[in-house]
């Protein structure tokens, strides 16, 4: 039986400089790597989506280390770059403000 992990094991959230709490690497990950699900629509919930952990806690950066890939109604998170251990993970906010 496989137990319920609310981030992937190699990701843990705590204090950033960007902005509360962030979304940190505890070990080294590759370029390309799909981290998970971090929305699912559901037209139930504000914005339309159910936000996840993943999703919930990644900063916004104007020169992020990761972006989005929507397939269907879920929307996964996906590194650009090689990402350093202790290194805070970022997005280019354009999902709730398509700027």
């Amino acid at each position: 039986m496989s137990m319920y992990r609310p981030l992937p094991s190699f990701l843990t959230v705590k204090p950033s400089s960007v902005e509360g709490l962030g979304l940190f690497a505890v070990e080294s990950i590759r370029k390309s790597i799909n981290l998970g699900t971090s929305h699912v629509a559901d037209r139930h919930f504000k914005n339309g989506y159910i936000r996840t952990p993943l999703g919930g806690f990644i900063n916004h950066s104007n020169t992020p280390n990761c972006k989005t890939l929507l397939e269907g109604r879920i929307i996964s998170i996906i590194t650009l770059t090689n990402i350093i251990e202790g290194e805070e993970l970022t997005l280019k906010y354009t999902f709730y403000n398509p700027s």
